[in-house]
């Protein structure tokens, strides 16, 4: 090792994401100390992208050496128990005063128990998620750091020049609370990201299979919407998708790509945060569930041979009314994800700013979209939102898309095309807007087996329980 005491950063894990951090961290004017468990993999990264800017550190105690203090050392390791492993293999040889930034998907409770750890060896520690993929960690991505708060001032003037500027100019990163805040973010983040995916297919199987569109007719649609208030990373990239031919010849690419979609767990993460915090998230759920059902490759299989497939064309729908469609279930999608962070800020007193949120994702992030910066004003003029389809704005908007939104649904069903994300979308929407529902039978059912007493609508602080079986003797 050379330039012992020179870096003013360091970057732990030197897979494509720490890579390309790393190399993010050296483009804008910082000596980088890079560390690797396999060094030959760190001596890789500098051969492949130039020693300037990089001190290669063999060791813990190397790496410890390197540093500037207070050390600002930023893990890019795979969630679970490498962050551990690493955190017992670099602390000892830390000192008061250090950080210690997890980078990773790690999930939020045990950064929460890292924390309390580190803070036991006075080691300030951050979790900071970070979106973007390999391309937005080489160039910019949006950053999510939350933790220690003290740390953050030793942090900031380090990510800030690596983060993606949004459309004001600002940079994509930003403290988003106390605890495991960022990585509870960046989990919402992820299933948002599940949902926009999830609508997506959902429209692509409708143009292609209910509409008829080949290839290059869905990417012109594709790119419409992209130029319209649906602009968006994800609708970027689905144009580029449908409009790639098979280099084998077999017509569109996308066609021949076997249909079983993975996941790593985030959005699974983020609909059981949302049961166990009472926040219905139906949305990014069928996404999560649509992924799940997918890798069952051989219970679909036996169901094809036993109930047949069956798709027709759409009846009575228009390209215009899918974009409706999709943008209202889009908006209630978001809504449902802003919920739950606002929930579980309050809860776990994490202090999460929504405007801040929606400002961090406008630029870097995979869920990028020209109308988050409308999200943020929303949140701005009104910190108290309850829901984000409530915001005037958005709320003229989803009722002008939802005679469309319906038709487009009710066809689908009638064609025997699945889509259960932009059909839960809906009727979430007519849930929330309606009283004197299925709810009021369901307590009903609870108080007669279970005592579990209701309230009467007409005086809400009055709780009654009813002896049914009696009612039932006098009919």
């Amino acid at each position: 090792m050379s330039g012992a005491g020179s870096a003013q950063i360091a970057v732990v894990g030197l897979g494509v994401m720490g890579a390309n951090l790393a190399r993010n961290f050296r483009s804008r004017g910082m000596k980088v100390a890079l560390y690797n468990r396999s060094v030959d993999v760190t001596e890789r990264v500098v051969a492949t992208h130039g020693a300037e800017g990089f001190v290669v550190c063999r060791t813990p105690e190397e790496l410890a050496e390197a540093v500037q203090a207070p050390r600002v050392i930023v893990l890019m390791v795979t969630a679970g128990q490498a962050v551990d492993a690493v955190i017992a293999a670099i602390g000892g040889h830390l000192q008061p005063g250090d950080v210690i930034v997890d980078g990773g998907n790690s999930l939020y409770s045990d950064t929460e128990r890292r924390a309390v750890a580190a803070a036991a060896h006075g080691l300030l520690y951050v979790g900071m998620g970070v979106s973007g993929g390999e391309e937005g960690a080489l160039l910019g991505p949006s950053m999510m750091p939350g933790g220690d708060a003290r740390a953050w001032e030793i942090v900031r003037p380090l990510v800030e020049p690596a983060a993606a500027i949004g459309a004001g100019g600002e940079p994509c990163v930003g403290w988003c609370g106390r605890g495991g805040a960022g990585h509870y973010t960046k989990m919402v983040h992820n299933g948002i990201e599940y949902g926009d995916m999830q609508l997506l297919g959902e429209v692509f199987t409708l143009l292609r299979d209910g509409m008829g569109l080949d290839g290059p007719g869905q990417a012109a649609v594709f790119e419409g919407w992209n130029r319209g208030r649906l602009e968006s990373f994800l609708v970027e990239i689905t144009a580029g998708i449908v409009a790639s031919k098979d280099p084998e010849g077999a017509g569109p690419l996308v066609d021949q790509i076997l249909d079983e979609a993975g996941q790593k767990g985030t959005g699974r993460w983020t609909s059981v945060q949302a049961i166990e915090q009472g926040v219905p998230l139906p949305t990014i759920t069928a996404a999560v569930d649509g992924r799940a059902i997918s890798s069952r490759r051989p219970h679909r299989m036996g169901a094809q041979q036993a109930f047949g497939t069956q798709k027709a064309r759409l009846a009575g729908v228009s390209v215009d009314d899918i974009e409706q469609a999709l943008y209202a279930s889009k908006l209630c999608s978001y809504a449902q994800g802003f919920d739950l962070l606002r929930t579980a800020s309050m809860d776990r007193g994490y202090g999460i700013d929504l405007s801040e949120i929606a400002r961090l994702w406008t630029a870097g992030c995979i869920i990028r979209a020209a109308f988050l910066g409308r999200v943020r004003e929303a949140f701005r003029r009104d910190p108290n939102l309850p829901l984000l389809v409530l915001d005037p704005s958005f709320a003229e908007e989803i009722a002008a898309a939802l005679p469309a939104w319906r038709r487009v649904v009710s066809a689908a069903v009638l064609a025997g095309i699945p889509v259960p994300a932009l059909s839960t979308s809906l009727a979430w929407l007519d849930q929330i807007r309606t009283t004197g529902g299925a709810a009021q039978l369901v307590q009903a059912q609870r108080d007669w087996f279970g005592a579990h007493t209701y309230r009467r609508a007409a005086s809400p602080d009055l709780v009654v329980h009813t002896q049914w079986d009696e009612l039932e003797r006098l009919r």
